[in-house]
């Protein structure tokens, strides 16, 4: 791996799941990254306790507070300025942003199913899973794309799968795709980190190491 860890912000609008997961990954020695800020969209949030648990600089900045979307996502991205980091990971963030220009290609996401399917406003969480198995799917699993300023539209990076079991509940099927999001979303970060994302129209390819 590089030797200077990479500079992540991480953008929550939960428990912090994927944050924990992260913070594990690079305790191990598995990711070769610092937490620079941590960003909650509501005050009270676990995932924010959490953050502060593990001496992490956190900030709240309220959608609620904010006239519209723009004004919100100017004020998000002054404090990731202000962090100095390299990368914006949004994990569990609920919020539609407006991606500035020098965030364009450097701002990720996780979303729990196989985009473009079950994905877009509104579908997040257990909705995602319930979904899944109401359509009667085989194959369900996660996704790590850019993103841009729409809900889960941004260019594709890479998936995992991971099979439908007949006796499922959204519970159950969260597990298994969890389990798949927390080997995608540090892979998609050393990705980055070693300059081997293009972006090429609505497609991101990977370059041979």
């Amino acid at each position: 791996m590089p030797q200077k860890p990479i500079k992540l912000a991480v953008l929550l609008s939960g428990s912090g799941t994927t944050l924990l997961n992260l913070l594990d990954r690079i305790s191990i020695g598995k990711l070769n990254a610092q937490m620079s800020i941590v960003i909650g969209s509501r005050a009270g949030l676990v995932g924010i306790e959490r953050a502060r648990g593990a001496g992490l600089r956190t900030e709240i900045v309220e959608r609620k507070t904010f006239g519209d979307c723009a004004s919100f996502s100017r004020r998000v991205f002054e404090l990731v300025d202000s962090a100095d980091v390299e990368l914006v990971c949004l994990a569990g963030w609920l919020c539609l942003l407006e991606i500035p220009e020098r965030y364009r290609g450097q701002t990720m996401n996780i979303h729990p199913s196989l985009l473009p399917s079950f994905g877009g406003k509104g579908l997040f969480g257990h909705k995602v899973h319930e979904a899944v198995l109401a359509h009667g799917c085989k194959v369900s699993g996660c996704t790590v794309h850019f993103v841009d300023d729409a809900y889960d539209a941004g260019p594709i990076i890479l998936q995992r799968t991971c099979a439908v079991e007949e006796s499922d509940t959204p519970t159950m099927l969260a597990h298994r795709v969890f389990e798949q999001e927390k080997i995608a979303y540090p892979q998609a970060i050393e990705l980055f980190q070693q300059g081997r994302l293009k972006i090429e129209g609505r497609c991101v390819r990977i370059i041979p190491a």
